[in-house]
């Protein structure tokens, strides 16, 4: 089984597409949505339209929970807040009914899929992003999947766990080993945030026991001019260009 994984869209239907069309180069079986489908981009429905009918397995994101009413607005900063107001205003019936019916969680055999944190109350969506955060799970080892895909940092962070330590580990591509855990950060589609202004997507292949990161390429100038034309804060399209 290869799956492809992608999450963090945000509103970015130039980098989702691209990022489509290279997970079926590579060869994907699966594809899988870590959430926050929508958020800062100018296209949160068009977006929602995509993942909806492709995806094999979606979760929700906290963008996409706050977007729906879900979760409160309080949770993010005010210009997040009027990005989230923009795509509330534009997500269809259908699509706020697919997002409202999102689990924080997937597993299929011994992975886990999960916008945030796979441990701790689901409305926290915690991150795992910094080496504190994944020693935090060296004590929860029984607990964890064998393998871990988490988005929500927009980084590409990896970590290797054990039930002694946890290591971050940084490398494109990796072979996974026997008796220990690993949670992936997957980057981000629409608003990558590691200095590098391409998308990210995963392909994780089962029978290899590989994690390979993949970095697109896409349109920044027009997914740029798409948020300069719309009612939301400039600075999502200045990040853009940054990939900050």
């Amino acid at each position: 089984m290869r799956y492809g994984i992608f999450s963090d869209t945000h509103g970015n239907s130039d980098a989702l597409m691209r990022c489509l069309d290279a997970l079926e180069s590579a060869g994907v079986d699966r594809l899988v949505c870590l959430g926050d489908t929508v958020g800062y981009g100018a296209e949160p429905n068009e977006c929602c339209d995509v993942v909806r009918n492709v995806a094999d397995v979606a979760v929700l994101g906290n963008h996409d929970a706050m977007a729906v009413g879900l979760l409160s607005l309080d949770h993010c900063h005010a210009q997040a807040q009027h990005a989230l107001e923009y795509a509330a205003a534009r997500i269809t019936p259908e699509n706020r009914s697919w997002i409202r019916g999102l689990e924080y969680r997937v597993t299929e055999g011994n992975v886990c899929f999960c916008h945030g944190s796979p441990l701790g109350a689901e409305d926290d969506f915690d991150y795992v992003f910094t080496l504190e955060k994944a020693a935090a799970l060296t004590g929860a080892f029984d607990s964890l999947n064998d393998v871990t895909f988490v988005g929500h940092s927009h980084l590409t962070t990896s970590y290797l766990i054990t039930p002694r330590l946890s290591l971050q580990v940084c490398a494109p591509r990796f072979r996974l080993r026997p008796g220990v855990k690993y949670v992936f950060n997957v980057g981000s589609v629409g608003q990558p945030r590691d200095r590098d202004t391409r998308s990210c997507v995963v392909v994780y292949d089962t029978e290899q026991s590989t994690v390979s990161y993949l970095r697109v390429e896409y349109d920044v100038e027009a997914a740029a001019s798409k948020i300069y034309a719309a009612d939301l804060p400039p600075a999502f399209a200045q990040r853009l260009y940054h990939g900050v």
